[in-house]
């Protein structure tokens, strides 16, 4: 049998000949052999189990001939240091909603201090969001909304396999929870507008339901803004992750919506107008 480091060698090869990225091949080479990232340097030179190599080699060709998400492969993905559960059924968490949930994190204690907080994710899909807020802050009782089913399974293993006290529900936007209040909102809905290219790997793999927005990608803006603080406390902060290129348009929004609120509009770490919060006390 090869050694790790022959296979890794050989593969990111393989991967970069076929237009893919290398760094997938260490990540599918470290899931197959039970590995922590800091095994893999420390065994380079160590044969694989051949029932590994197998899966492994399958699992490369998934990858790169199929065009598969290797999340959706090793189905998890890292979100926030957290391991969440990811297949078809959601969409795969992404670096810039970890910001999203870290501003979250810092206004809600300057915003509310130590006291008990009611927070609702609408469109939770894999439950990233939601089940992180109510891991990182103890004072947070946090539900999830989701109008798909199948979402909303994923939601609930992820919350209960990584001890997390969330409660989540099926339904349209803020229909499962009209009868109740919120200090906060939490949203990052589909925002690409519906005739933009996607790549394959998203496009072919991910649910449409959770990527595709209307014809400018704000209909789910425009639906929530016109009805959403009938879920929400006096005061309350709402927060929105969105496309870079429309922030001064949903600003526009939010302020024929909402009266008397304090808005405030982030770019990611990339420099993009990414988040936008509002704030009403």
């Amino acid at each position: 049998m090869p050694n790790y480091r022959d296979i890794l060698s050989i593969n990111e090869q393989y991967a970069l000949d076929n237009g893919k990225e290398n760094t997938a091949i260490k990540l599918l080479l470290m899931h197959f052999a039970g590995f922590k990232p800091t095994d893999l340097m420390l065994k380079l030179d160590q044969e694989m189990d051949p029932v590994q190599y197998r899966r492994f080699l399958y699992a490369v060709d998934d990858y790169i001939k199929h065009n598969r998400p290797i999340q959706h492969i090793t189905e998890e993905e890292f979100f926030y240091g957290h391991r969440f559960c990811v297949n078809c059924d959601v969409l795969i968490p992404r670096y810039e909603t970890e910001e999203l949930v870290t501003y979250t994190l810092d206004y809600i204690q300057d915003f509310f201090g130590s006291t008990p907080i009611d927070v609702v994710d609408i469109g939770t899909g894999s439950g990233c969001i939601a089940t992180v807020l109510s891991l990182e802050n103890k004072n947070i009782k946090a539900v999830g909304t989701d109008i798909s089913d199948k979402a909303i399974d994923v939601a609930k293993r992820n919350a209960t396999s990584l001890k997390a006290d969330v409660e989540f529900l099926q339904g349209n936007l803020l229909e499962p929870v009209q009868d109740r209040k919120f200090d906060v909102l939490v949203c990052n809905p589909p925002y690409i507008p519906n005739d933009e290219v996607v790549d394959p790997l998203v496009k072919d793999h991910e649910p449409h339901i959770a990527l595709f927005g209307g014809h400018d990608g704000l209909d789910f803006y425009r639906a929530l803004l016109e009805n959403v603080e009938s879920v929400l406390k006096p005061r309350y902060i709402i927060a929105f992750e969105h496309a870079y290129h429309t922030a001064k348009v949903l600003k526009k929004m939010i302020k024929q919506h909402l009266k008397d609120v304090k808005i405030v509009q982030l770019k990611d770490m990339q420099g993009k107008d990414r988040m936008t919060f509002i704030f009403k006390n």
